[in-house]
């Protein structure tokens, strides 16, 4: 099959179109790729009525770019790529990330994709700007601190509980300065902006600590790219090896950081291997202190029971393992007056 016929480039909407996915979910499937849950949107290149490639968007990250076996080697993809940046582009996503394949590195560096990271031979992240990564510790090297022992932790505080506070505490009390990262991504129960209050009113009382909202850079494990890894084992381990080496590569050495600090994970096997990866990765250069998860009535204070008590309205529980401005915020949000009264 060559390209004889102009190829047809049109954008669907995942949401109102679910009609047209299956099409979609055949070519990903020749070319070995799943379909991630979160693209919203997918462009379709078809020759005639047949569909020959497509490459799917979920907010600033592009995943799913496939071709249809015959006509690869016809500049299809490059096509396909420059598409989805300028629907990129249309909503407001200047800065694309795609994540893939290692042995597809070169054929998108070719298409104006730059590697940042990468994890063996599972995955790459690439950025479509060479600027893109340094210009963020740039960023950030306007707020580094002087000190001997530089601290950092990155928490997704969905939402922040005594125990985050007591992880918090500790570290600023161990560290000259603390730089506190809070995942950006609304991928969560509690959003963002919800967060980021909860954290900022919990921890006002420490005056060496700086709060960052986190970035693109800060990866959050439920929006991860997994279309082209089969296994959840290596999805995993894709995400946790690229995420901690971003923050060694470029935050850590941007904010001088000396030491990253973690809570110990009793309960997520996800979160205990992520840990074990940052022990790994990190040895050499950071020091990862892991300190024992704060208890509640003999228990460990987990944020996932919090979210558990919030949904069967129990707030008398919630207030025991949650900093007093955290729980004026849940009840706020959550609660009728007669619930917390």
């Amino acid at each position: 099959m060559t390209m004889q016929q102009a190829i047809d480039f049109r954008v669907t909407d995942v949401l109102r179109h679910p009609q047209r996915m299956s099409q979609i979910r055949y070519l990903l499937a020749d070319s070995g790729l799943g379909m991630d849950g979160d693209i919203r949107w997918v462009v379709e290149a078809r020759l005639g009525e047949q569909l020959v490639g497509c490459a799917g968007l979920a907010a600033n990250v592009i995943k799913c770019v496939a071709v249809d076996e015959r006509l690869r080697g016809e500049n299809l993809s490059a096509r396909l790529l420059a598409e989805v940046e300028n629907l990129g582009l249309s909503q407001g996503h200047f800065h694309l990330f795609l994540c893939t394949r290692p042995a597809n590195r070169e054929r998108f560096t070719r298409c104006g994709f730059w590697p940042i990271a990468h994890s063996g031979d599972n995955a790459v992240l690439m950025e479509n700007t060479p600027q893109g990564i340094h210009r963020y510790c740039r960023g950030l090297r306007t707020l580094r601190k002087p000190g001997e022992r530089i601290g950092a932790i990155v928490m997704n505080a969905n939402p922040f509980t005594l125990g985050h506070r007591h992880l918090v505490e500790h570290a600023a009390n161990a560290c000259d300065w603390l730089h506190l990262f809070i995942v950006r991504e609304d991928a969560s129960f509690i959003a963002f902006r919800d967060r980021l209050t909860m954290v900022k009113q919990g921890i006002a009382h420490l005056p060496n600590v700086t709060l960052h909202e986190g970035s693109s850079y800060i990866i959050s494990r439920a929006t991860f790219p997994a279309y082209f890894l089969k296994e959840t084992g290596l999805v995993q381990r894709a995400w946790s090896e690229i995420d901690v080496l971003i923050f060694r590569d470029y935050i850590a050495p941007a904010l001088g950081v000396t030491h990253r600090f973690i809570g110990s994970e009793p309960f997520c096997d996800i979160t205990s291997q992520y840990n074990q990866t940052m022990h790994a990765l990190l040895a050499a250069q950071i020091t990862v202190e892991e300190i024992p998860r704060a208890k509640a009535a003999g228990q460990a204070i987990s944020a996932s029971e919090v979210r558990r008590l919030l949904k069967t309205q129990q707030f008398s529980r919630i207030r025991e393992i949650v900093p007093e401005t955290t729980f004026a915020h849940l009840a706020a949000r959550y609660a009728d007056c007669a619930e917390v009264a």
